[in-house]
């Protein structure tokens, strides 16, 4: 589906504040570059999400768009 460096640079782009990257098993994975408070943490803000693959990455990322827009913060 295309090249690793360029599906990462669109999701960073359309995700700021997350780092994305995969492991060599080819998971995919995307960290927050900033810290929440314990408060978004129990409203189901997560500072590392995993899918095993983009398309599920993309899902995830934009769910906790969502819960962080929910929260007032978007």
């Amino acid at each position: 589906m295309g090249d690793f460096a360029d599906l990462k640079a669109l999701i960073e782009a359309a995700h700021p504040g997350w780092q994305v990257w995969r492991s060599d098993a080819g998971r995919w994975y995307a960290t927050r570059t900033g810290d929440l408070s314990d408060a978004q943490l129990q409203a189901g803000l997560a500072m590392t999400l995993a899918s095993d693959d983009e398309p599920g990455l993309r899902a995830l990322l934009a769910d906790q768009a969502t819960k962080k827009e929910e929260e007032g913060e978007a």
